[in-house]
């Protein structure tokens, strides 16, 4: 099995940024695809961001997300990074990292494809 720990999240306003984390131990890091979800109140678990085992290849939910988020991990450390700039209120949710054994195929964009989740960390941006 594979644990996640996020860390990072806080309140900031609105066009800030904010780094958070997603520390995994137990199996080989790098054998693993890995994905970031958000839950807004009310709202279903959504697909942010996602990169490959090697860090080589990357996706994003949408244009509006690609173009201030950006997602990454180091091998070395076991982390996965998700960097989150121009931050807006509707960015506001509690952040999961997911993960999920990468078996040569692409990378995945629903919740119920990964099988490894995170506690969540909350991501508050006031206006």
């Amino acid at each position: 099995q594979v644990q996640l720990v996020e860390s990072g999240g806080g309140l900031v306003q609105a066009g800030g940024s904010l780094r958070i984390s997603c520390a995994a131990s137990g199996r080989t890091f790098s054998r693993y695809n890995m994905g970031w979800f958000r839950q807004a109140p009310g709202k279903e678990r959504e697909f942010v961001a996602a990169i490959s085992w090697s860090g080589g290849d990357t996706m994003f939910a949408d244009d509006s997300v690609k173009g201030r988020f950006t997602i990454s991990r180091d091998n070395a450390k076991n982390t996965m990074y998700l960097q989150m700039n121009s931050l807006k209120p509707e960015d506001t949710a509690v952040y999961y990292c997911a993960a999920h054994p990468w078996n040569g195929q692409g990378l995945r964009v629903m919740p119920h494809e990964y099988d490894y989740w995170g506690q969540g960390t909350q991501v508050t941006v006031s206006s």
